[in-house]
């Protein structure tokens, strides 16, 4: 869906050159949600801008659907965006129009005749689960349905692509995860390609297929995410995971205490439920302590990883590979 080839943005401030963007390389596969996540200043705003063009990059290229957008003159552009929804964090609603006379906004600047603008505000708003709120005004709405209203605005058009700038920061917990869910159905109900740009962590977690980090205006790793969440390899990413309560290395703080080889187990899916540790110790005769652990779910896919000081005969250890590898779990010696 996109191709990020060697994009740069350079912004002249106070006489010096600012680097927003250097040298960014990504892909989007069609009908992915795909996450952006970073700290503030790290360049992901000016990036998801990149990504219709409502920012010109310094140097690089920008590809959509296989064509290079980036030469495209503005009337070109302007034809390019209609098939790309935005989402925003501060809804941007229009408060003196009604929530359907804000959906239908978009479909009437695209000139469609009036009689087709209502149908399909009606059809998103029955998408995003506002029908009975199509009288309303934005104020008498919640945060949550405001949102809401933002995204059947966004989908008026029959996007096949949606930005999401920060889309559930002005939300609390409970509405984020609402929200969330929705995205989630609009993408598997639509085969919608969705690109979320955020700073946490539960956000991709929650709904993202694949995920790069950005630090210093540089992708510092990306990949799908769940080897990203439970294998890390910048510290950036270390530092957000632990910041959102996923640290990683969370079992060094222990790891003087104990004695034994000290493993790491990462699984996913049926895995995730198993008493393998009790079955593996009874059946190899070893004393398995649990250092550090986490178990969740990210999208619909349970996962866990732990931390395990093992201790007992050098025969015994040697089998453990073995033992875990064979129900699908990831064993990696972090002491021998």
């Amino acid at each position: 869906m996109i191709r990020l080839e060697n994009l740069t943005k350079t912004y002249l401030s106070s006489g010096r050159e600012v680097h927003a963007l250097a040298g960014v390389n990504m892909t989007v596969r069609e009908g992915e949600v795909f996450g952006i996540i970073g700290r503030s200043g790290a360049g992901k705003s000016t990036l998801i801008r990149m990504l219709n063009l409502l920012e010109h990059p310094t140097s690089g290229k920008v590809w959509l659907q296989g064509r290079d957008i980036t030469p495209l003159s503005e009337a070109e552009l302007r034809q390019v965006r209609r098939g790309i929804g935005m989402v925003f964090q501060h809804f941007n609603l229009l408060r003196s129009r009604t929530v359907l006379d804000n959906v239908r906004f978009p479909l009437k600047l695209a000139g469609l005749p009036k009689n087709e603008q209502l149908e399909r505000a009606r059809e998103v708003l029955s998408l995003v689960g506002l029908s009975d709120q199509a009288a309303k005004h934005p104020g008498q709405l919640s945060g949550g349905q405001q949102q809401r209203v933002g995204i059947a605005r966004a989908l008026a058009n029959h996007p096949h692509l949606l930005l999401c700038d920060e889309a559930t920061s002005a939300l609390d917990p409970e509405t984020t995860q609402s929200v969330l869910r929705l995205l989630r159905d609009i993408n598997a109900k639509l085969g919608l390609t969705i690109v979320m740009i955020t700073h946490g962590m539960d956000v991709i977690r929650a709904a993202c297929d694949r995920v790069a980090v950005i630090d210093a205006g540089r992708i510092a790793e990306s990949g799908d995410v769940m080897d990203v969440f439970l294998h890390p390899q910048h510290e950036v990413t270390q530092s957000l995971l632990s910041e959102s309560g996923m640290d990683a290395e969370g079992w060094r703080a222990l790891a003087d205490t104990t004695t034994g080889r000290l493993i790491r187990l990462s699984f996913r899916g049926e895995a995730t439920a198993q008493p393998m540790l009790s079955r593996i110790s009874r059946e190899l005769g070893l004393d398995l302590s649990i250092l550090h652990g986490t178990v969740g779910r990210i999208k619909e896919t349970p996962y866990g990883q732990l931390v395990v000081a093992a201790q007992g005969g050098e025969q015994a250890l040697a089998q453990l590979p073995g033992h875990f590898e064979a129900i699908g779990v990831r064993f990696e010696v972090l002491r021998a």
